[in-house]
């Protein structure tokens, strides 16, 4: 029951980090165009974060069941993956890059049960075509390294078309007007970013308390519990089917990462809404509203996407849009080597850290 407990918390701890890491992410437009205070885009943030994170699990189930085998994880694989994540996380924030809390998970995940697996790659669930649509399909290729690839992808041309779109909508406006205007849409445009980011982010750690649930019910934790307790019961899967997430964790885990959205993460913030292209509202609007749509439609279709990778696209988009040189291509590098690196190197942590823990004798 400790180790049960134990993962929870070190999985909240990671949602925390999350919600000062990648809603960072979220605001970073709103902020740097000076619309919302760093204060008021917090608190926009955190709201909406909540309501996003209470819409619908389909992330949530990927990550439960969709990318290791589950019999193999125990408590003590999900903790090191977890502080995988956690620390790769923290190394980045600390440099102020804007890298994937998404892609941590995923990485410590997958280091993780390939260490407990002696090395066995076949724990890692790699490809299940979908039955009609390549969107259907599971596994690691279909929900997290498609959509890493073609996420940043839609991000970067959606953002220089609607930006394109909108400086050709508004070629006779004077640019006061044009500020007043958007200064007022990019309010909701940033509610419809922190929307999306609960719906996406926030799923992330509830499939790691899920499948934390599921591990123990059927190892037989929860057999001696009294009946008040069985709100802890989470049965494993039949084939075909995904965990169904209980109430109480998508609760606590959307409240978590509220506290971690008023933290703050300004490292991150001054990274994308200052050193990488200067901003207005009407930027900061078509960004935004690109990387909510990228973000809503991966969520739909049950793709842990990063929040980072859909933003910081977008505003390369609207960069490129107002010229290409007015993308400071040196911060858009490191920013770019930090994603490449976030998947093997939380992986790597994550399977140091198992390794670590059976030479020590805790691990079978």
């Amino acid at each position: 029951m400790t180790l049960i407990l134990t993962v929870i918390l070190v999985a909240l701890v990671f949602e925390y980090i999350n919600g000062f890491h990648d809603t960072a992410n979220s605001i970073a437009t709103v902020v740097a165009t000076k619309v919302l205070s760093p204060r008021q885009a917090v608190v926009l943030a955190a709201t909406t974060n909540l309501t996003g994170a209470l819409w619908g699990t389909a992330v949530a189930k990927t990550i439960a069941s969709g990318l290791v085998d589950t019999k193999i994880v125990t408590s003590e694989i999900l903790i090191c993956a977890l502080l995988g994540a956690i620390v790769w996380n923290l190394i980045t924030w600390w440099f102020g890059l804007p890298s994937s809390s998404s892609h941590a998970l995923v990485g410590g995940l997958c280091g993780a049960a390939l260490a407990a697996a002696h090395n066995n790659w076949g724990v890692i669930i790699w490809s299940i075509p979908g039955q009609t649509h390549w969107w259907e399909g599971k596994g690691l290729l279909w929900k997290v390294l498609v959509p890493m690839v073609t996420s940043p992808a839609v991000g970067l041309v959606v953002g220089f078309l609607v930006m394109g779109l909108l400086y050709f909508l508004l070629r006779n406006w004077r640019p006061a007007t044009v500020n007043r205007v958007f200064g007022k849409l990019q309010l909701f445009s940033a509610a419809y970013m922190g929307f999306s980011h609960g719906t996406n982010d926030a799923q992330k750690t509830m499939g790691i308390v899920a499948l934390a649930l599921v591990a123990a019910t059927s190892a037989g934790a929860f057999n001696h519990f009294p009946d008040w307790l069985g709100f802890l019961k989470l049965p494993e899967p039949s084939p075909g089917k995904s965990v169904e997430i209980a109430v109480w964790i998508k609760v606590v885990c959307a409240m978590t990462m509220c506290a971690g959205t008023a933290a703050g993460g300004w490292r991150i913030i001054k990274t994308l809404g200052h050193k990488m292209v200067r901003l207005y509202p009407v930027h900061g609007f078509a960004a935004e509203a690109t990387g909510a749509s990228v973000l809503i439609a991966a969520a739909h279709f049950g793709m842990p996407v990063s929040t980072t990778h859909a933003i910081t696209t977008s505003i390369m988009g609207v960069g490129c849009a107002k010229g290409f040189n007015a993308l400071k291509l040196s911060v858009v590098e490191r920013i770019v080597w930090a994603w490449i690196m976030t998947i093997p190197a939380a992986g790597l942590i994550a399977y140091a850290l198992v390794r670590t823990l059976r030479g020590a004798g805790m691990l079978n």
